[in-house]
């Protein structure tokens, strides 16, 4: 085990994972940390248990509060082809991106403080829609921050806004530092972890890269210490044993993200666009745009799909007409996770699929469940019903 815990420790974490609701989640973790081993190699998985007990009984008084007035406000649902979270410090502008690419009224002030709650939109791209969410914004000492921070945990991908007015290079260094404490990393890892949990069917393991420190049997005793015992993994690009164990106990999250650059109309802003590249070592794209006089963000639709690295697929039926809305998927996905998110049973009783567009040989190419899909392509399933 890469934190060489024990297993009642161990089974304290598959709790916490199979958790439904937020006070099992805090009762699995309180548990955790009173079985947990202090030693040196746990030292992060104590950090981390601390730090989300903090924000999970943040999150569980807010939840009592709203009860008796509503919804939760910062909880929002996921509409559109992702959800992007807006993420920056108070009057950067978010506000103000988010009411000159959609058609969302939001209020837009100079002062700080304007939004206390999450602010949603629509961003149109070609044929799909991105969901902008404003997440109030951060400084020392607000009392939000750490649901701030949720909605970033909960999106597809992070948009961190800059204040060109002030020193960019110190807000980037305070944000991202902010979401590192939380367990979200904005650095791209060599390779990915996926887990699908299953009803049944035991662990099934598929290799697209390199495991470096261990074998697929490594991997289901992993699983199987934290109490998975049905579930699809995929290991893409070069990925460890530790990093599968983060994948389970979700400890260290990679967030793909974008820079923006916002307020370039002020005094000065051209020079510290310069400084900041110049000092920035980090892989984001970054967009340098003025909201207030909308320039710079005819970008941020393509932006966002390029860094999500997400393609789009369209189903037809036999002897039909493609479908208007595509479903998306991540890039290497293939006919079996076009089939699986449509309906299991598409799986179950497959028998072939054909397929138009980038990824065949010729239109209508007869292909099975491991052919690997391309933005664009047009798939047709034919399985026993």
């Amino acid at each position: 085990m890469p934190a060489n815990l024990t297993p009642e420790a161990q089974a304290k974490l598959a709790e916490y994972s199979e958790a439904k609701t937020v006070e099992a989640k805090i009762r699995a973790l309180e548990e955790f940390l009173k079985v947990a081993p202090k030693h040196k190699g746990a030292e992060n998985l104590l950090y981390w248990a601390r730090r989300r007990l903090a924000e999970l009984k943040e999150q569980l008084e807010t939840e009592k509060k709203k009860r008796k007035g509503g919804r939760n406000p910062f909880v929002v649902e996921k509409e559109g082809a992702a959800q992007v979270v807006l993420f920056g410090i108070p009057n950067s502008g978010k506000s103000s991106i988010i009411a000159a690419t959609t058609r969302a009224k939001v209020e837009v002030s100079p002062r700080p403080y304007t939004t206390l709650v999450p602010a949603v939109g629509m961003l149109p791209f070609e044929d799909v829609q991105f969901q902008l969410v404003e997440a109030p914004g951060v400084a020392p000492g607000v009392g939000w921050v750490h649901r701030s921070i949720g909605l970033v945990r909960n999106a597809d991908l992070v948009a961190i806004v800059l204040d060109l007015s002030l020193n960019p290079i110190k807000q980037y260094n305070y944000l991202k530092n902010l979401l590192e404490e939380s367990g979200i990393s904005l650095k791209k890892p060599e390779g990915r972890v996926e887990i699908v949990k299953e009803r049944a069917g035991g662990i099934k393991v598929a290799i697209m890269g390199e495991l470096v420190d261990g074998d697929v049997e490594d991997v289901k005793r992993l699983l199987r210490a934290y109490g998975i015992h049905s579930a699809t993994v995929k290991l893409v690009g070069k990925v460890s044993l530790d990093d599968v164990e983060k994948a389970i106990l979700g400890t260290n999250q990679y967030k793909p993200s974008i820079i923006i650059l916002n307020k370039a109309d002020v005094p000065g802003a051209e020079e510290k666009v310069k400084e900041f590249l110049e000092a920035y070592d980090g892989e984001a794209p970054v967009l340098v745009v003025s909201a207030k006089e909308g320039k710079g963000l005819e970008e941020l639709g393509s932006t966002i799909f390029k860094v999500l690295d997400i393609i789009r697929v369209y189903t037809k039926k036999p002897n039909g007409p493609k479908a208007e809305k595509p479903l998306i998927l991540k890039r290497g996905a293939t006919v079996e996770d076009v089939a699986r998110s449509i309906h299991s049973r598409m799986v179950e009783g497959f028998k072939f699929a054909k397929v138009w567009g980038p990824s065949a040989k010729y239109p209508g190419e007869r292909v099975g469940l491991d052919h690997q899909v391309e933005d664009g392509d047009v798939i047709e399933i034919h399985y026993k019903g």
